[in-house]
């Protein structure tokens, strides 16, 4: 592994402190809990209503992760779209006579889509609602919500949740917890088991830290992250934090593990690992499992990991085992861990600054060149030709 100087090594400390910051989460939950609900219960009492879970690039996987659970938990149409979606066509995402509540997810709360998104809500929807979960009290998102109180709450998150580090890692996880704290249909002393048992998932996977350190030296140039519903958002974030950790070097892939079948298998070569990201849920298990027994069976000796479920038909040169059998939900926070590890061994390996991987500076921790232009001012016409 090439020797780094010169670097604060932020994204270690944030990675490694993510258990002791759910811990903080869930405190913080536990204080603004009423508040929160007495924000959201005539909202979502509302017929019709409709939960947009929005933001940009990790702060949007969020909202992928948890779109399926939101639903589940509510009984309300949940949608995850993206911000970056949103402000170019938010007439095709967003309903105008359909009340809505847009949940922001945002690590600083400066992003320009992120702050658009939540401007066009307001100026095209008949009604609409903010919940804004954000790690920066300094942000605009932040201060947007302290300007409008009668529509909006937000909940922010405690500061060692506002990476300092390029990659977002305890802010996605912490979000996400967030979430799944707020929408879940059950006690405080429940949510409060749920939580422990996340930290203690959590632990178990930091402990194999030098497991991922050898991970890194298999020097593997294409990486297949794979999960099934809410873990399916979880693959795209380990997919992305790989490969901008990497300063895209590594190229990654997600999928469904059914989906991978119908095409996308093809990317597999010898030079390929592939992580499961395995389900908690038994019968989602079984077309899981299918799969991996048949990627084991491959004549290429095709290199795996496990994360959830081990078994030796499998065939993966690791396997972490979770106990899943008291959590059905909120194990998905921890997985994101894999994805995390991964990417910073792999970012040391090549001797790249885990905490500034961008050598070329085309990404930055906030999004930088993004020009929201004035809807009212531009034609259609305008817009075919330029150049």
């Amino acid at each position: 592994m090439k020797k780094i100087t010169n670097f604060n090594d932020y994204t270690q400390k944030e990675i490694d402190g993510q258990p002791d910051l759910w811990e903080a989460t869930f405190h913080l939950y536990k204080n603004l809990s009423h508040q929160v609900d007495e924000f959201l219960k005539n909202i979502l009492q509302q017929e019709n209503i409709q939960i947009v879970l929005t933001g940009a690039g990790s702060s949007a996987f969020v909202g992928e992760a948890a779109q399926g659970l939101v639903q589940q938990y509510t009984k309300c149409n949940t949608k995850a779209i993206a911000t970056t979606d949103l402000v170019t066509h938010h007439q095709m995402c967003l309903q105008q006579k359909t009340p809505i509540l847009l949940v922001s997810f945002a690590r600083s709360g400066n992003s320009p889509e992120s702050v658009e998104a939540v401007k066009l809500a307001d100026e095209y929807c008949d009604k609409v609602y903010h919940l804004i979960i954000t790690c920066n009290k300094e942000g605009k998102l932040f201060n947007y919500s302290k300007n409008n109180k009668s529509r909006s709450f937000a909940f922010l998150l405690p500061e060692e949740a506002n990476d300092k580090s390029l990659a977002m890692t305890g802010s996605f996880t912490s979000m996400l917890l967030s979430i799944l704290l707020i929408f879940k249909e059950a006690t405080i002393k429940e949510k409060k088991k749920n939580t422990e048992i996340l930290i203690s998932q959590g632990k178990k996977i930091l402990v194999h830290k030098e497991d991922f350190k050898d991970l890194a030296e298999l020097q593997a140039e294409r990486v297949v992250f794979l999960g099934s519903g809410p873990m399916l958002g979880i693959a795209r974030e380990c997919h992305l934090k790989l490969q901008e950790l990497t300063d895209g070097k590594i190229i990654c892939k997600h999928d469904s593990f059914l989906g991978f079948r119908h095409g996308p298998r093809a990317v597999i070569n010898e030079d390929t690992l592939i992580v499961y990201l395995f389900a908690s849920n038994a019968h989602v298990f079984k077309y899981e499992r299918d799969l991996a027994i048949s990627i084991a069976q491959d004549k290429r000796r095709i290199r795996t990991i496990s994360l959830g479920k081990t078994a030796r038909e499998f065939n993966s040169i690791f396997s972490l085992d979770l106990d899943l059998s008291n959590q059905d939900e909120f194990h998905i926070v921890s997985a994101t861990l894999i994805g995390q590890l991964l990417g910073y061994y792999t970012s040391m390996r090549m001797g790249l600054n885990p905490d500034n991987p961008s050598v070329s500076g085309a990404i930055s921790r906030v999004v930088e060149g993004v020009h929201i232009y004035e809807r009212s001012k531009t034609k259609e016409s305008d817009l075919e030709y330029l150049p």
